[in-house]
């Protein structure tokens, strides 16, 4: 008869008395970006390329990352070693000014690539899955299955500068650019991209900031520190609570930070009779003097001062407790 199934619990070597097996990603390799794109031509719908060219002045007001097209292929001079080829794609909003009237909003494609190349371990195994595909093997995971998997982090780029450029060849046709673009690129705009033929381009310089990172697929033992089990109750706002808009209102913290930030790293100081959250200023309306009540983050509001407690805000604990430290 086989064996019970159950989760391995031993002591190892690490001397950890409870430890469980995970499966994870890896991060094998990455690496930060600082991409400063100068001149990215915006592609616009036609009817959005009229107003450009009878435009009397014209403005990239912001850009924002529709999409990013990652594909990861092995390097054939570096064992280990993988190429990762990024395709950025923008909308880009422009105010555009024809005779003196009201500018128009227009909208319009903007597209960047690049290559990176990130250590990703070098592996000659399989992996497949219970997850069924409908039709049939999945080709695409089939041919991709021993590569890692590439990671890219991309904050909302900033337009750094615009310019519009007259074409010299207006109407002409001799410009054969090309633009394989997804389907769901392409219905982010009303109407086809006008590619040539029109009589002025818009070109826009972008600062973006990114994190692109390898991943493979691992298995780990970590101690076991017991499940993640949530430690408040869902409480709803509207209709499924018994508290006033104003009740709940109430319970929420002035923002003394958003009115008064840090000017410094490690600055304390007393601000409005408020803990500024450097464990000094005043607590439950007590002013501690040259010492705080409470250790940064853990959110009591009370205190001892001189072995006299200072009583207990609404929503803290009580100090003393392993979060929380006494007045000296």
């Amino acid at each position: 008869m086989a064996d019970k199934c159950q989760v391995e619990s031993a002591c190892t070597t690490m001397g950890w008395q409870d430890s469980v097996c995970i499966h994870t990603k890896k991060i094998c390799d990455s690496c930060i970006d600082k991409d400063c794109i100068e001149d990215l031509r915006v592609y616009l719908p036609q009817e959005s390329q009229m107003i450009l060219d009878q435009a009397t002045n014209a403005k990239a007001r912001s850009a924002e990352l529709l999409y990013v097209s990652i594909d990861v292929e092995p390097t054939q001079f570096n064992t280990g070693h993988f190429t990762v080829d990024i395709t950025y794609y923008y909308r880009i909003l422009i105010d555009a000014t024809v005779n003196g009237n009201r500018p128009y909003t227009l909208c319009g494609l903007a597209v960047f690539s690049k290559r990176v190349i990130l250590c990703g371990g070098e592996s000659t195994a399989k992996i497949f899955t219970s997850n069924t595909v409908i039709g049939g093997a999945d080709t695409h995971q089939m041919m991709r299955c021993s590569n890692p998997e590439a990671v890219v982090e991309v904050v909302e780029p900033m337009v750094l500068a615009s310019k519009v450029v007259d074409v010299c060849n207006c109407n002409c046709n001799c410009d054969n650019t090309v633009l394989n673009l997804p389907n769901a690129i392409r219905n982010c705009f009303e109407g086809e991209l006008v590619l040539n033929g029109e009589c002025r381009r818009l070109y826009v310089t972008i600062g973006q900031f990114s994190i692109i990172r390898m991943e493979r697929d691992t298995q780990l033992r970590i101690p076991n520190l017991g499940y993640c089990i949530p430690n408040k109750n869902c409480s709803g706002v509207g209709g499924t609570t018994d508290q006033t808009p104003c009740e709940v209102f109430d319970g929420i913290q002035f923002p003394v930070a958003s009115f008064f930030p840090p000017c410094g790293e490690g600055e304390c100081g007393f601000i409005g009779g408020v803990n500024n959250g450097c464990n000094c200023g005043s607590v439950g309306g007590v002013t501690t003097v040259g010492c705080g009540s409470c250790k940064a983050g853990c959110g009591c509001g009370t205190g001892t001062v001189g072995g006299t407690s200072t009583g207990t805000t609404a929503g803290c604990g009580s100090c003393g407790t392993s979060n929380c430290k006494t007045c000296r």
